[in-house]
């Protein structure tokens, strides 16, 4: 399954509700910028987010790809509008607003995690320790990180594994670790996989799901971006999903939740 395929059966009725009966009635551009204490790394992200019901179906994109303009234009269409936008984050942010309205995280996932109140750092940096325990990583393991954030790049090396990174917008971790852009190079060599759901919207998470599947090793996903959409690949693809809908973490100090979902055995 792709997610391309998985978008026409969605708006052939094959999922459930019909997204011709379905409306975006919110849509969101927003543009945030994270930089934790004695670090020089800043984090750009831009989110497109669009409300369907209860859920508000999110992707994060490069800004080049949605411009500001789409928050105006998306609200008050039709959800079928939107998947069939031939702007791929578009897409992304209306299937996961589709299946987050339709599939809800609390009643299909198997676990709900409560994330601390506090800062910054002590929000990410435990988010980041239950991806790694997620993940299993045993001592020696080469753990191919798909997107790179330094906290998370500390946790995987903290559980005993080799952290093999790979961005497209980093060139060393805060060790100074060089990162590869080149995703195939560390696949290739990984014992597991852990990767950011914004591979949705860059267009590689088809070939991510594929790679690990050939060379049968575990891939873990962490997802703001698209967390609903990931979930329906549980067991197609992906191992294991730590889901984080919208309103991220980053967006408040108070307790969150998060929603794990592990693969049948």
């Amino acid at each position: 399954m792709t997610v391309n395929h998985l978008i026409h059966k969605v708006l052939a009725g094959e999922k459930g509700k019909v997204p011709d009966e379905l409306f975006i009635t919110g849509a969101s551009y927003i543009y945030q910028t994270t930089q934790f204490p004695q670090t020089t790394k800043k984090y750009h992200n831009t989110y497109l987010v669009l409300r369907v019901d209860s859920y508000f179906g999110a992707c994060c994109h490069l800004p080049e790809q949605v411009h500001i303009s789409a928050a105006e234009e998306l609200s008050g269409v039709l959800l079928s509008q939107g998947l069939k936008d031939p702007r791929l984050p578009v897409q992304i942010a209306s299937l996961d607003a589709y299946f987050g309205s339709q599939y809800p995280h609390r009643e299909y996932c198997q676990e709900v995690v409560t994330l601390p109140s506090g800062s910054p750092v002590i929000r990410a940096n435990f988010r980041d320790e239950l991806i790694v325990r997620l993940a299993n990583i045993k001592k020696g393991e080469k753990v191919a990180l798909i997107g790179v954030v330094n906290p998370l790049v500390k946790a995987i090396k903290d559980a005993g594994g080799l952290c093999l990174p790979c961005d497209l917008q980093m060139e060393t971790t805060q060790w100074g670790d060089p990162i590869e852009k080149d995703m195939h190079i560390v696949l290739n060599k990984a014992d597991c996989v852990i990767s950011t759901a914004m591979t949705l919207s860059n267009g590689t998470f088809d070939t991510i799901c594929q790679i690990t599947q050939e060379r049968n090793i575990p891939l873990t996903i962490y997802g703001q971006t698209g967390s609903a959409v990931v979930a329906q690949f549980m067991s197609r693809g992906v191992t294991n999903l730590l889901a984080e809908p919208f309103p991220f973490s980053q967006f408040t100090a108070d307790e969150s939740k998060v929603y794990i979902y592990k693969s049948k055995k």
